[in-house]
């Protein structure tokens, strides 16, 4: 199989390098991208040959993707809806990977949600789960001062009645969602330890700065004291 058709960045090259073990050796699958948005994701699969649906409940950002697909010159399907509406808008046993990324923090439901993606997928299907850690976040609200809403994060998964995630997940927290639902989870991987910690000016312009970030970022992934203080934790789970 080809390789992903552009570099990965910083912040998900980590992703992709799961993603990539999961596609390897096969040339064509269905993939649904739930909460997909302008197609991050789904863009650069499609481009790999494997047919792809993207979910999201936001018209401009479905727009935004048909129009990034176009200019790539490949096929996206887009249907408006969110995660709570996959199991109407799509055939039961008809994905064999669904990326489910950036969505559970914001679902009423994430078990529920879990449930309707294990049902969508066919035998030996995956899901890839990326989703906030309270850990990091706790860290980011100590370092600005808000030791109160660093503390409540820990305790609560959220720092206040601001914060605009509504909730986050510990990785045994992910482990147990994906079981419940009917997974088995492999690796949970750190996605962006070192990468919201750097500023910008230390890797723009500066040559080879951001692939030796990228390169930190893979190494430390796995770290089993640094993969907890990610700012999103990522585990592709198979189904049972």
């Amino acid at each position: 199989m080809q390789g992903v058709t552009r570099a990965p960045g910083v912040r998900t090259a980590v992703v992709w390098d799961a993603l990539r073990a999961v596609l390897a050796g096969r040339d064509r699958l269905d993939i649904v991208d739930a909460g997909g948005g302008t197609g991050g994701f789904a863009v650069p699969l499609a481009e790999l040959g494997h047919t792809v649906t993207v979910v999201d409940p936001s018209p401009d950002s479905l727009f935004a993707l048909e129009r990034r697909a176009a200019e790539a010159g490949v096929a996206v399907r887009a249907l408006q809806g969110d995660a709570s509406d996959l199991g109407d808008l799509l055939q039961v046993g008809s994905a064999d990977l669904v990326l489910c990324h950036s969505v559970l923090e914001y679902v009423d439901d994430p078990a529920g949600a879990l449930a309707t993606v294990h049902g969508l997928l066919r035998g030996g299907g995956a899901v890839s789960v990326l989703a906030a850690n309270p850990v990091a976040t706790a860290i980011h609200r100590a370092v600005a001062g808000h030791f109160d809403e660093a503390r409540q994060v820990l305790d609560q998964g959220r720092w206040g009645a601001k914060d605009p995630t509504p909730r986050r997940f510990t990785a045994g927290e992910l482990a147990a969602l994906l079981r419940e639902a009917g997974f088995e989870p492999a690796q949970t991987h750190g996605v962006r330890i070192f990468a919201d910690l750097v500023p910008s000016r230390l890797t723009d312009g500066e040559a080879g700065a951001a692939e030796a970030l990228i390169a930190l970022e893979k190494a430390a992934a796995d770290h089993p004291v640094l993969r907890d203080i990610a700012t999103q934790l990522h585990v592709v789970a198979s189904r049972t």
